[in-house]
């Protein structure tokens, strides 16, 4: 008995932990971090598969700002931004040749969709999973890129 309070008041503190209020009140996003792809856990389709890649989240006020680098295949560096919010609302995407649009929708702390969009049109559809222990963030996309190749992609990220 004494076990299963003990392990229940554990569970308790680490979720006031993962949405501590900041110092404005608001709860913290588990996304917020800077996150490193772990290559050989991700599905890469089309290929070839990127060297690395490094995502910043932040959040200000109920905007999420991100920023990707990416070296590629070749070596050739990348860089991509976002603001968006958990609106369902296209945001610009900078950087990104698939498309120039992204929207969010929130299903819970952990889970989101999200359609990225090229001239207004839906071109790539997916989810971000952050597992509870708020240590791996899963992206899994499918659609077309720009050069008319279908994706089917499931991204492994790590936080830093």
């Amino acid at each position: 008995m004494r076990t299963f309070l003990s392990a229940a008041g554990v569970g308790v503190l680490m979720s006031l932990l993962v949405f501590t209020p900041n110092a404005m009140g608001q709860a913290t996003d588990p996304l917020a971090g800077t996150w490193t792809l772990n290559v050989a856990k991700s599905k890469f389709s089309p290929d070839p598969k990127p060297k690395s890649e490094t995502r910043t989240y932040r959040t200000v006020g109920q905007e999420i700002k991100a920023t990707s680098k990416t070296v590629d295949s070749s070596g050739k560096t990348s860089t991509q931004e976002w603001t968006v919010n958990y609106d369902g609302k296209d945001h610009p995407e900078i950087g990104d040749p698939d498309a120039d649009s992204l929207s969010f929708k929130r299903i819970d702390a952990y889970n989101v969709e999200f359609t990225e969009k090229k001239a207004g049109k839906p071109v790539i559809t997916g989810t971000r999973v952050i597992a509870k222990d708020g240590r791996t963030m899963t992206i899994t996309s499918k659609g077309v890129n720009a050069k008319g190749q279908a994706i089917n992609s499931a991204l492994v990220f790590e936080k830093q």
